[in-house]
């Protein structure tokens, strides 16, 4: 009798943690976690924030070792974010802050764990809807708070880093901890929103009001980074429903042809960066930028190849980040560009590395958009360009949110389609786990 009772408990303790429900609920608060960070991070404090993810962190090891025979083990971790993974904690050899590095790689680790349980755990369909409940939470939290500051009490809420602009429409920085950041989350949540409605995921009103609040954020940030990101993923968004529309053998011929015609507008954006510049209104922010880059590289090149050590967010009081600042108005947390963050941070190796890694998940990404049937194989491609964009004048990709959502469109798209294969085999349809509907 006493091996039955434990043997049903051990049962029952399955049955619990390998639920589908659970999965879906720790899903939807590891994304909220993210999307959410600097909101909880001022709310709760960092020691309760940091033990949210922990015990988080703790059940999706659970329900990943109930499930574990159910899970998708192809290509569980993709090579090139094992590889990047691997420099970023060997950095702590020569870094001469090392318990911040270590600090920050545990920080990396935590957000790096949470999306390939996502990734893993969760068909692209159920991730694209657990994307849009918390996004549009986010949203609409982030305009309710701006609401009440800007409008409500007409004062500013410092804990929260909110002005009260909304009063003059904007800028406005929400829930998050600038107004980028806000216009990231819009982005990305404006396309789960559209990826909803394509696949008829929600009703079509609630994906209707989605895109508008998203739109609405995307507008009041005031951002000429977000704005060109904007504009830039749905110039992408229309590409990829022509390729899907084009036939199946001349796919290819036309997948280079864009490339051709992407690469000859970036060449044609860098001659006429000045008409640009001034059409989005970015003088003010390129100069505040390029004071921080030029700093930036000349701290770089003192450890060209292997880099100071990774640290994730900048620490005030760790040099040589202590010295970093375009003004001293203005201090930051990140070197406003992913790829010179990571060149301070982790060298010209770690540049490498980095470049390849999103150049592999970009490309796998987009070829995939293109020859899947379903729509929503589009999702990870576009949220990527609003990621590699917005990577340009900031470093978001590096951390929480953006580097969550990063390790979830790399793993998935290195599970659907290995990269020797990927220009000259067609992929074939995915189980239906990831068509129209999902659960």
């Amino acid at each position: 009798m006493p091996e039955r009772t434990g043997g049903s408990r051990f049962g029952l303790l399955v049955a619990i943690f390998g639920s589908a429900r659970l999965a879906h609920a720790l899903t939807t608060a590891g994304i909220g976690a993210a999307a959410g960070a600097f909101f909880l991070q001022r709310t709760l404090g960092w020691a309760g924030y940091l033990a949210a993810i922990v015990v988080a962190l703790a059940l999706m090891l659970l329900s990943f070792l109930a499930r574990h025979e159910e899970v998708a083990w192809r290509a569980l971790l993709p090579v090139s974010l094992l590889l990047f993974l691997v420099w970023a904690a060997a950095s702590l050899v020569w870094s001469s802050y090392q318990w911040a590095t270590v600090g920050g790689l545990a920080y990396l680790m935590a957000f790096t764990l949470v999306g390939l349980f996502v990734a893993i755990s969760r068909d692209t369909i159920q991730i694209v809807r657990a994307f849009g409940d918390v996004l549009r939470v986010v949203l609409a939290l982030s305009l309710g708070i701006e609401i009440f500051s800007g409008i409500l009490i007409d004062m500013p809420l410092p804990f929260l880093g909110v002005h009260g602009n909304l009063g003059v429409l904007g800028p406005i920085s929400g829930i998050e901890p600038s107004r980028d950041q806000l216009g990231l989350v819009a982005i990305v949540g404006a396309i789960s929103f559209a990826t909803e409605h394509r696949t008829r995921s929600v009703p079509r009103l609630t994906s209707v009001l989605s895109l508008i609040l998203a739109g609405i954020c995307i507008v009041l940030t005031q951002s000429p980074v977000i704005a060109f990101g904007a504009v830039v993923v749905a110039i992408a968004a229309a590409v990829i429903y022509l390729v899907r529309r084009v036939r199946a053998d001349r796919r290819q011929l036309w997948q280079f042809i864009i490339l051709g015609l992407a690469s000859l507008a970036a060449v044609a954006l860098f001659l006429a960066r000045g008409p640009v510049i001034t059409l989005f209104n970015a003088s003010g922010t390129l100069d505040y930028r390029v004071d921080l880059w030029r700093q930036v590289i000349a701290f770089a090149t003192q450890n060209g190849l292997q880099g100071w050590g990774w640290i994730g967010r900048w620490q005030a009081d760790v040099p040589p980040f202590s010295a970093l600042s375009a003004t001293p108005e203005r201090p930051t947390d990140s070197a406003l560009n992913a790829f010179l963050d990571v060149w301070l941070q982790l060298g010209f190796v770690g540049v490498v590395v980095f470049v390849g890694m999103v150049g592999l998940a970009f490309s796998r990404s987009w070829l995939l958009a293109g020859a899947r049937r379903s729509v929503v194989f589009a999702w990870p491609a576009a949220s990527l360009v609003a990621l590699i964009i917005v990577s340009l004048a900031e470093s978001s990709i590096l951390s929480e949110f953006g580097w969550m959502t990063f390790v979830i469109c790399c793993t998935k798209a290195s599970q659907e389609l290995s990269w020797r294969t990927a220009l000259r085999t067609v992929p074939r349809e995915s189980p239906a786990g990831d068509g129209v509907v999902g659960g």
